[in-house]
């Protein structure tokens, strides 16, 4: 007979009493809107699956709400700029940091597009394929890293290499984003790999060893008909006139035209140098605890743009914990405040984390259930706690920087591990609420999500709650 373990949820459930009344069922948030899926009558989301993400309506609906003009936003996670560009049609100045080259490199494209001579373009995309034969040899090419070795078919990445080689070639520095982004938003249809969880999953028909039950990914697209096909879709969207309507310009609304203003590299280091009050609005969505890893996820996309092993390493280091992999933090947080001379900030953000006696709750909970055999994985207590710390200090450092009045708002799920929700909504509510914002709402979707398959089978199915977070800085 197994062992009956108690659990305390005591601390918990009085946070739960404490914001109760501030969460609220919103049935105007729709999974779909609190999602990449409402993105895809948009070109470039329809161009390339981005699904690490909300809509752009659903930053329209909160601007719209909740504020009579625009100002400046923000997005700490840019991602693929979501928030930038729906905050852009109406007029607002955006700005983002965005660590993930992947998400850069989409936000680069969609900015090449603007202004871009459709006429030169299909011209280049017209005779590409002459170009592309006439290369004898190649001088830019994909150099592998160990979890994509062999990802594609011989003669596809013959040709990889040859149109990287032609991108690097034209002088027309848009016409080359755009060329280089239609191969890029290819690559997982023309490689032996599938897009699943936080892996990449690989199909029978590859080179590498395989154990368990043969997978098959169905149709391997050539590299011809695949690009083809997006420089055709891509072509399509772009022609006819059809600018205005597909990338809702707000020209036509009015608004004058403010560049996006998007910052490479980790918010935890990004958002201490910017200045005091100075955003009226944050909407963001930080990667979730849940230990996906986009480093693995986008891997092929990472090579393509020309990065290796040892960067890779370093950015799933240098990326919020989310992962079992993830190092703790804190020397290095520690560090950054006093090179800034701030040290006061790293004990306040510290002191705040140490008092929540919700989060002290779901560490001893996870380190009890760890030592209990109950754990998937021995590093889940040290991913949770260190995720928490970082966004512990990711949301002292957005209210700052948040104008009196001003709004954050915040996409973001909770967790279960060993069948313990940690609710997510509730802790970094908490944590805002000590910082100088008020919780306004915990709007929770009318659908929550289930657990995973593997906890369904062990404590049954539980629906999580997914939420939204509206904070006002007082």
């Amino acid at each position: 007979m197994e062992e009956v373990t108690f659990i305390s949820t005591l601390k918990r459930d009085k946070l739960l009493e404490k914001y109760s009344r501030r969460l609220e069922t919103n049935n105007s948030l729709s999974r779909k809107l609190v999602s990449f899926q409402a993105n895809k009558e948009i070109p470039i989301y329809r161009w390339f699956k981005y699904k690490e993400g909300f809509s752009s309506s659903l930053v329209k609906y909160f601007l719209s709400e909740y504020s009579s003009k625009p100002g400046k936003i923000l997005d700490p996670f840019a991602g693929v700029g979501t928030t930038l560009f729906a905050g852009q049609e109406m007029g607002w100045q955006s700005y983002g940091i965005e660590l993930l080259p992947v998400g850069a490199f989409v936000i680069q494209t969609r900015e090449a597009i603007n202004g871009i001579d459709k006429e030169a373009l299909s011209k280049y995309i017209k005779n590409i394929w002459i170009d592309l034969n006439k290369l004898d040899t190649y001088n830019t090419h994909i150099n592998h890293i160990s979890i994509t070795k062999d990802a594609f078919p011989d003669d596809t990445e013959l040709f990889l290499n040859k149109y990287l080689t032609f991108c690097s070639s034209l002088k027309d520095k848009k016409i080359q984003t755009i060329l280089r982004f239609a191969a890029f938003a290819v690559l997982e249809g023309i490689s032996y790999t599938r897009k699943d969880g936080q892996y990449l999953r690989w199909d029978y028909r590859s080179k590498r060893e395989l154990s368990g039950k043969p997978f098959n990914k169905g149709r391997i697209l050539t590299f011809k008909e695949a690009l083809n096909h997006k420089l055709n879709q891509i072509v399509s969207d772009l022609s006819a006139n059809k600018t205005h309507s597909l990338f809702d310009s707000f020209e036509s609304n009015g608004h004058k035209n403010f560049p996006v203003n998007i910052i490479h590299g980790s918010c935890l280091e990004e958002l201490p140098k910017l200045e005091d009050n100075y955003f009226d609005f944050i909407i963001t969505s930080p990667p979730y605890c849940n230990r996906y890893d986009y480093t693995r996820t986008y891997a092929l996309e990472l090579i393509y743009l020309g990065y290796d092993h040892e960067f890779v390493r370093n950015l799933r280091q240098t990326m919020l914990s989310c992962t079992v992999e993830n190092k703790e933090k804190i020397d290095y947080l520690n560090q950054l405040y006093v090179s800034i001379q701030r040290p006061g900030t790293f004990e306040k953000v510290l002191n705040i984390y140490n008092n929540s006696a919700a989060m002290s709750e779901v560490n001893s909970v996870l380190d009890e259930l760890n030592k209990l055999g109950k754990l998937n994985n021995n590093n889940i207590p040290r991913m949770v706690k260190n995720y928490f710390l970082e966004l512990c200090f990711v949301t002292f450092e957005m209210a700052r920087i948040t104008k009196s009045g001003g709004y954050c708002v915040m996409v973001n799920d909770n967790v279960s591990y060993g069948g313990e929700e940690i609710p997510v909504d509730l802790i970094l509510s908490e944590f805002a609420e000590n910082f100088g914002f008020n919780i306004n709402k915990i709007f929770i979707l009318p659908k929550g999500k289930g657990n995973s398959s593997q906890q369904m089978g062990n404590y049954g199915r539980t629906e999580i709650r997914k939420c939204v977070y509206l904070w006002q800085k007082r």
